[in-house]
């Protein structure tokens, strides 16, 4: 029964691989797993590779309000709400990072949808799902909003509007 709605929830949000499914049930069932992300809670730390070969960390980025965006280049959502991204950076740029993890696709993919998309925030790559399972990534988009301290204040599956875009960034501190 879990695995069928697994399986729903992932055919709902563009999840298509059964191994992918196969994980999150997995993390679904395992308390431990989702009591290490909370909202109000300390956002796990992570590292991964940007599409440019650098090394990346969310705890570099700590003092200022992060965005941390699951993505695939396939997902019509994603590609929605990616100019809304682009323009929150520019509008607060110092004040905002946005960490866009791609959903286990290659370089040559992420770089050119960034490119397609005018995007110039950080692309990062996720190419073992270690950190998709870490979120707890259940379908794309998934954003995630981290106040300046570390903190997870916002978790939002699906796209996201303008309006619930601003409301999460002035949860963590942004537009006050």
């Amino acid at each position: 029964m879990i695995l069928g709605f697994v399986l729903g929830m992932g055919a709902l949000y563009g999840l298509t691989r059964l191994d992918s499914a196969m994980r999150i049930s997995e993390l679904m069932a395992d308390p431990a797993a989702s009591a290490k992300l909370q909202v109000d809670g300390v956002a796990p730390n992570f590292e991964l590779e940007s599409i440019n070969g650098e090394r990346v960390s969310l705890s570099q980025y700590r003092g200022r309000v992060v965005v941390v965006n699951f993505w695939a280049t396939w997902c019509g959502p994603c590609q929605v709400e990616m100019p809304l991204f682009q323009s929150r950076y520019e509008q607060y740029e110092g004040e905002l990072a946005i960490l866009a993890v791609n959903a286990q696709e290659g370089v040559e993919e992420a770089k050119g949808f960034m490119k397609d998309f005018g995007l110039t925030f950080e692309a990062l790559l996720d190419p073992g799902g270690e950190v998709q399972e870490l979120y707890l990534v259940r379908g794309y988009p998934t954003t995630y909003v981290i106040d300046r301290e570390g903190i997870l204040r916002v978790q939002h599956i699906g796209v996201l509007d303008e309006a619930q875009l601003d409301e999460t960034l002035e949860s963590a501190g942004l537009g006050e």
